[in-house]
C-alpha cells in the first residue's frame, strides 16, 4: 500500500477508541469540536504527500518493493536524508501555520531508537520485531504517537521504591505469558495520541534490577481495550472579541494515558525485563527528538522575528538604535538555531548501523531555543508596547459608534491602517508571546537541565583531552 490519503486517515480513526475532553467521553475524534482541529491538523502530513510542491520532500521510495511510503518511516543511510527529514519537519511546520503535524515524526524519532536499542541489546527476536514493525507502519502509512514520560508520582524515589505512594506512576508489566504481557500505569503529556492510529510507550529515565518490572517498551493500537485517554483542553476557535482570520486554526491536544491492564502481544514487545537497556532507549529517543524540537521550532522563531519587525514598523519605531538591537538579537536568534539544526545533521553519527543528528549540537540546538525564548518574547512584548493588552476588542472596532474613535486614536505609522496593527497584536497576544508558549519551550522534550546533562556526558572525554593539552602547554608532567 505505501501512502493513504488524508480521507483514509481520518476514516481510521472512527475505530472505538477511549477519549474524554472536557469531562465528556468523546464519541468520535474527526468530527468533535475541539479535537476535529487537532485531526485537520495532523492531516496536513498526508496532504504534503499528495501536493506536487511537497512530495518529493514527503515521499521516498521503499528500498525492497520501490513504493512510495513517508520519509518519516525511512531508515536514513546519510546527511542527505537526515537533511531532508529536517526540511521536511520546517516545511510541514510553516504549512501548518507555526504548528507542526506531529504524527508521524515524533513515533519515527521513537522507531529509530527502537532499532538502534534492539541491535545493541544483540537479541535477534527483538531485531527482527523492530523491523517488521518498521514495514508494518511503512507499508500501511499509520500515525504513530509516543508514550514516553511517566507520571513519576515522588520524583525522589525510584519506580519500584515502597516509598510511592502506590507502584503505578510508572509503567510496568504486571504478569506475562507465552502470548505476550500485561501492562498497567499511565504516561502524560503525550501529544496526538487521541488521533494516531499507533502508540510507541518506552520508558523515561534508567532502570535498576529492581526495577526491571518497569523496563518495558512496546507498540500497540490506540483503540486496544484498556487504553484510555484524557485530552487537555485547547483552543480551536477565535471569540467573538477577536478580529476574524480566512487561515483555518492550528492546534493540538496532549493526553493523560491510562493503561488499564491491557494485554500487548510478544511480536510488539521491544523491552520487557533487560533494564540495562532502558536508558539506552531513553538517550537514544533524546538524541533523535532533540533534533525534531529545533526543527519543528525555526518556522516558530521565524514568527516571532517577522511579527516583531511588523509591529516595530506598525509603532514607527524600527529605526531607533534599542530597537534595531532588540530585532538584530532576534535574528542572531533564528539563525543560531537554523545553523544548529542543520549542522547537526551534516555531522551525524552513526548508531548500530543509522545514521542520527549530532547527539551534541541537537541538544545544544534545543536548548538555545528553550534558554533564550523569554527574553525573545520579552523583546516582543517592549516592541509591541502596551496596547499589546488593553486593545479594544474586534466586537468594539465593529462597533460604528466606537469605530471611527479606534481608527484615528490607537494608529500607529501613517499609511498603516489601525485595523492592521490591531491584528498584529492580536497575533503576539495569542500565538507567541504566551504563558502556554514559554512552559512547552522548556519542558517538551526534554527540560533545559536534561539538555545540560547530555551535553556534558557526550563531551566530557574531549574536555579531558583539552585539560591534557594545557598541562602540557604550561610544563605540567603527568
Amino acid at each position: 500500500m505505501g501512502l493513504i490519503t488524508p480521507e483514509k486517515y481520518k476514516k481510521s480513526l472512527k475505530d472505538g477508541r477511549v477519549v474524554y475532553y472536557e469531562g465528556e467521553k468523546v464519541e468520535d475524534v474527526t468530527t468533535h469540536q475541539a479535537l476535529k482541529v487537532c485531526v485537520e491538523t495532523a492531516a496536513l502530513d498526508y496532504q504534503m504527500a499528495e501536493t506536487p510542491e511537497y512530495r518529493d520532500l514527503a515521499t521516498v521510495k521503499l528500498p525492497k518493493t520501490g513504493e512510495l511510503i513517508s520519509r518519516y518511516y525511512y531508515t536514513p543511510q546519510n546527511a542527505e536524508d537526515l537533511l531532508k527529514r529536517h526540511e521536511l519537519m520546517v516545511a510541514a511546520t510553516r504549512l501548518g501555520g507555526s504548528v507542526i503535524p506531529f504524527i508521524h515524526d515524533i513515533g519515527a524519532d521513537t522507531l529509530n531508537a527502537v532499532n538502534i536499542t534492539a541491535k545493541m541489546m544483540g537479541k535477534k527476536e527483538y531485531r527482527e520485531r523492530a523491523e517488521d514493525y518498521r514495514y508494518y507502519l511503512q507499508k500501511n502509512d499509520l500515525s504513530a504517537a509516543s508514550a514516553v514520560t511517566d507520571v513519576k508520582g515522588d520524583r525522589m524515589e525510584r519506580p519500584s521504591s515502597p516509598k510511592q505512594a502506590h507502584p503505578d506512576y510508572y509503567v510496568r508489566v504486571i504478569d506475562k505469558d507465552d502470548k505476550g504481557i500485561t501492562v498497567r500505569g499511565a504516561k502524560a503529556h503525550i501529544t496526538a495520541s487521541a488521533y494516531t492510529k499507533e502508540l510507541f510507550v518506552i520508558p523515561c529515565r534508567n532502570m535498576t534490577e529492581q526495577d526491571k518490572d518497569y523496563a518495558v517498551a512496546f507498540a500497540i493500537p490506540v483503540n486496544t481495550k484498556g487504553i484510555k485517554q484524557i485530552c487537555h483542553p485547547i483552543t480551536w476557535k477565535l471569540g467573538a472579541l477577536e478580529f476574524p482570520i480566512d487561515l483555518p486554526i492550528r492546534n493540538h491536544t496532549d493526553s493523560l494515558i491510562i493503561f488499564d491492564d491491557f494485554f500487548v502481544p510478544w511480536d510488539r514487545v521491544f523491552l520487557c525485563g533487560e533494564y540495562q537497556y532502558a536508558i539506552a532507549l531513553v538517550y537514544h529517543f533524546a538524541y533523535l527528538h532533540r533534533h525534531t524540537a529545533a526543527s519543528y521550532r525555526i518556522p516558530v522563531s521565524e514568527a516571532m522575528l517577522g511579527a516583531a519587525q511588523a509591529i516595530a514598523e506598525y509603532n514607527g519605531i524600527d529605526k531607533i538604535p534599542h530597537i534595531r538591537e532588540k530585532i538584530t538579537n532576534l535574528i542572531i536568534y533564528v539563525d543560531t538555531l537554523k545553523s544548529l539544526a542543520r549542522a547537526s545533521c551534516m555531522d551525524y553519527v552513526t548508531h548500530e548501523g543509522i545514521p542520527i543528528p549530532n547527539p551534541v549540537i541537537s541538544n545544544i540546538a534545543k536548548y538555545h531555543f528553550a534558554e533564550n525564548i523569554h527574553n525573545c518574547i520579552k523583546a516582543i512584548e517592549d516592541i509591541a508596547g502596551g496596547l499589546l493588552i488593553t486593545a479594544p476588542t474586534y466586537k468594539d472596532f465593529q462597533n460604528p459608534e466606537t469605530k471611527g474613535y479606534i481608527e484615528k486614536y490607537l494608529g500607529g505609522k501613517a499609511g498603516i491602517p489601525t485595523e492592521d496593527r490591531l491584528r498584529i497584536l492580536q497575533l503576539i497576544r495569542r500565538r507567541l508571546a504566551t504563558f502556554e508558549t514559554e512552559v512547552l519551550a522548556l519542558h517538551a522534550e526534554g527540560s533545559l537541565q536534561a539538555q545540560r546533562m547530555t551535553i556534558y556526558a557526550e563531551r566530557i572525554s574531549e574536555v579531558q583531552k583539552y585539560k591534557q593539552w594545557v598541562e602540557t602547554a604550561a610544563g605540567i608532567k603527568r
